[in-house]
């Protein structure tokens, strides 16, 4: 009879690893920066939800053994590469034609005349830039195995261990958020929406561009 264990020995060498992993500054945090910056709070806890809720995806491939297919088919994790990149590349690029125009962040409350963005957008947005992401995947094909024993029921484990990285990852993101969402006289500043536009936006086509032009791992 098969048995797992949600607290063993191995448990705490995983919140250390994944709560390094979670403060580390990637496209995650760039785009709850973004977002909230343009949407306000609201928007940016939703994209961190969002992301965070992409691990769960990633999770169950990982437990399922799709993630061995891919690292092991050229073409197909090629493929989700690209997919992946074009993505970033096309939020990037949103941003950066946004700081050329101008474009003011619609922070909450404060400019009347922008139109709100739809609720649905920074989830969306937040969710297809984990999703896919196939550097989650192949890190979770890696790095969660290492957590599971051979008695425990690899998919239960698997979702369970995400839950952990869930909880660590939206703390973290949602401070960012909570700080970024107090900055108002930083946010109303024609200059600085430009500035953050820009940056965010050449980040991340750096980050796109590169990920589509990295060498598949042995």
């Amino acid at each position: 009879m098969l048995q797992i264990s949600f607290i063993d020995a191995q448990f705490v060498p995983f919140l250390i690893a994944i709560t390094l992993l979670s403060v580390s500054p990637g496209v995650d945090t760039l785009l709850v920066i973004r977002n909230t910056a343009r949407g306000g709070v609201r928007d940016g806890v939703a994209t961190s939800l969002a992301i965070c809720c992409g691990l769960f995806v990633h999770a169950t491939i990982s437990a399922l053994g799709i993630s061995l297919i891919l690292l092991q088919s050229a073409w197909a994790f090629h493929m989700l590469k690209l997919v992946g990149a074009a993505y970033l590349i096309w939020l990037g690029v949103n941003s950066l034609l946004a700081a050329r125009r101008g474009v003011p962040l619609p922070v909450q409350g404060m400019l009347e005349r922008s139109s709100p963005v739809p609720f649905w957008q920074p989830v969306k947005e937040g969710l297809l830039s984990n999703v896919l992401n196939p550097k989650t995947v192949v890190f979770y094909m890696a790095f969660l195995p290492q957590f599971i024993a051979p008695t425990d029921p690899a998919l239960l484990k698997s979702l369970w261990l995400a839950g952990v990285h869930f909880v660590i990852a939206n703390v973290w993101q949602i401070s960012v958020v909570l700080m970024v969402g107090g900055a108002t006289k930083w946010l109303a500043s024609a200059r600085f929406a430009q500035t953050l536009n820009a940056a965010t936006g050449a980040v991340l086509v750096l980050f796109g561009v590169r990920l589509a032009l990295e060498q598949r791992p042995v």
